[in-house]
């Protein structure tokens, strides 16, 4: 099927245009600039390139934890989809191993199935620093045996990463892991930098939600931190809700790294999509929601209710970002870092047809992934 669409404005990843038309075939981008000869539609509001969510742990009322199915990941995957995002890695938190192999099984079968808006999976844990743990269940931080890497090497999940504590894994297993196709990521991490430069020498790409549950950036101690600023090819992620990270240290951040290395995350929880007071369980802790902020009964973050259209919003309201950039920062970078830069992240012929409709206050109007208007 063939249609194009007419939005009042377009950003097409780098520039912004008035009442460019955009031709859809096949759940592909065909041309820009030209109305062809099939059905038009304008649209009200701005299009721009659908956002990309490297950490979502649930949503819809959903934890992938609790629910490691297909059927989980659809209910996560619709619940984001009214927030932008169109393409996303659901996020196993520290589990048993039967649960990691549930969960890699469910994603195999989504990717087969070509279910909209999984592009993979991240695997936060099992290999964590107690220390740093967070909300992470203590029972199952152990260390990396050769079970799970032949989970982490599967090749039929997708996009896979993995978020370790390089103070638990060796280099020598990390280059192993990158080796088999796994993206690794830094983060519930105590290191010492050394053992942070050790682990990116050994082909480390990135940080889980900078600032969080990693060792700080002292003048004799430069830490995870002081790492993940002082490497500028290496990826950040960001959580911009308030509350995991201060806007002084955000906007610090962003002038340490070099532009592009810095993406949105949400790492979002079940309640996103779901009324304000919705609680659930992790594992043996009641997880309770406060308007924008969760937290366990005993007082930890325990992720987020973040979605990516307010974590964009708050990028150019408490950040002082350009909307250009904040668009960028959950769509084009996250897309470059996942190596997906040449189908998503940007509304281009040849790419992927997954698109976002935002009006003027930057709330979501339609999300349309791979030509399908799913929102």
């Amino acid at each position: 099927m063939k249609y194009t669409l007419i939005p009042e404005r377009l950003f097409d990843g780098e520039t912004f245009y008035d009442h460019c038309p955009v031709t859809i075939e096949d759940g592909h981008i065909l041309q820009l600039d030209t109305c062809a000869n099939c059905r038009e539609t304008r649209l009200s509001g701005t299009l721009v390139p659908g956002f990309i969510d490297v950490q979502v742990n649930g949503g819809g009322g959903v934890l992938f934890n609790a629910n490691p199915s297909v059927e989980g990941l659809s209910a996560i995957s619709q619940a984001h989809a009214a927030f932008g995002t169109v393409g996303m890695l659901p996020t196993l938190i520290t589990d048993d191993i039967r649960v990691m192999a549930k969960a890699a099984d469910a994603v195999a079968l989504g990717i087969k199935e070509q279910l909209l808006g999984i592009l993979g999976i991240h695997f936060e844990g099992p290999h964590l620093s107690v220390p740093k743990k967070g909300v992470h269940p203590q029972q199952h931080i152990r260390a990396i045996t050769e079970t799970e890497l032949a989970i982490f090497s599967r090749r039929d999940l997708g996009i896979k990463a993995v978020t370790l504590a390089p103070e638990n894994v060796p280099p020598q297993t990390i280059a192993q892991l990158v080796t088999n196709g796994a993206k690794v990521f830094i983060g519930h991490s105590n290191a010492d930098y050394d053992t942070v430069i050790q682990a990116i020498d050994a082909g480390a790409c990135g940080f889980t939600h900078l600032y969080n549950a990693m060792s700080q950036l002292d003048s004799r101690a430069p830490g995870v931190v002081g790492a993940a600023f002082e490497t500028d090819h290496t990826w950040c992620g960001l959580i911009v809700d308030g509350h995991h990270v201060h806007p002084a240290a955000a906007r610090l951040a962003l002038k340490a790294k070099p532009r592009g290395k810095m993406m949105l995350v949400t790492d979002a929880m079940p309640p996103v999509g779901m009324p304000d007071g919705s609680s659930f369980r992790l594992f043996d802790t009641e997880i309770i929601r406060h308007g924008d902020r969760i937290n366990a009964v005993t007082g930890e973050l325990a992720g987020c209710v973040l979605d990516m259209a307010g974590a964009v919003r708050n990028t150019v309201n408490t950040l002082g970002q350009s909307l250009a950039e904040a668009l960028r920062m959950a769509s084009l970078y996250p897309a470059q870092c996942l190596q997906l830069d040449n189908e998503l992240g940007r509304i281009a012929p040849q790419y992927r047809a997954s698109f976002v409709l935002l009006n003027d206050e930057l709330q979501v109007s339609h999300t349309y992934i791979d030509g399908h208007r799913v929102f």
